[in-house]
């Protein structure tokens, strides 16, 4: 019993010392650096570099790699510019009284606009009543006939223009303060069989003004409106 104690002891230590020496190689794997070396592939053909060399190389393949991302770059597609807006050829606004005029102009000053923008001067009547009458005929005798005419249909409210003007020799059938009353007094003198009534504005002439502006693009339009704003003759028309 005791000898065969003592060789599986001597068979015990026999292996320890063969597996301390590596001679029945390791259950980790191959991790020393020998071991390595000769897995690897052409393991006789590796060269050690110094620190020169291997900054000669990384100069060398600086071109290489600048030229690839250069064609990347050349292949990534190029988005077109927007399209600038288009000029608009020429905008007018409505007529403004000598006061809002006065008021959009320091607003336009502000968008310095030069040659493109011009002042138009308009001829205005700031109507105060309206006259119904009948239109210059004959002379002073077609003026008489026709006012014996009116007194036989029952109109006495009648006077024969004189002066030099365009309405001389027409005959006035009353003067009112709205157009609505005027045409109430044509509609009843067409009832009593007077025929070609007209219908006259009347009151003092005087100027208005109005704005023009050419080549000018859609943000300029824009602020053209913003520079309008709350006045009612600054709506934008195009020019005909």
């Amino acid at each position: 019993m005791l000898r065969f104690v003592f060789w599986a002891l001597l068979c015990a230590n026999a292996l320890l010392f063969a597996y301390g020496r590596g001679f029945l190689g390791s259950f980790e794997g191959e991790a020393r650096e020998p071991a390595r070396l000769r897995s690897q592939l052409a393991a006789d053909k590796l060269v050690l570099l110094s620190g020169a060399q291997a900054q000669a190389v990384a100069r060398a393949a600086a071109p290489v790699e600048a030229a690839a991302e250069t064609t990347a770059a050349a292949q990534v597609p190029t988005l077109p510019a927007p399209a600038a807006a288009p000029a608009v050829a020429c905008v007018e606004t409505d007529a403004f009284t000598a006061f809002d005029a006065r008021r959009f102009e320091t607003r336009l000053a502000r968008l310095d606009l030069g040659a493109r923008q011009t002042r138009l001067t308009l001829p205005f009547q700031e109507v105060s009543s309206y006259m119904v009458y009948l239109a210059p005929q004959g002379g002073k005798e077609g003026a008489d006939r026709r006012t014996a005419e009116l007194r036989e249909r029952g109109v006495t409210n009648s006077f024969v223009m004189q002066g030099e003007s365009p309405l001389k020799w027409a005959i006035s059938l009353g003067v009112f303060k709205t157009e609505a009353a005027a045409r109430t007094e044509s509609a009843k003198l067409a009832k009593q069989g007077v025929a070609n009534v007209r219908i006259l504005p009347r009151g003092p002439q005087s100027q208005r003004f109005a704005y023009r502006f050419r080549d000018i693009d859609a943000e300029i339009r824009g602020r053209l409106v913003e520079a309008g704003r709350g006045m009612p003759a600054a709506v934008l028309h195009i020019c005909r």
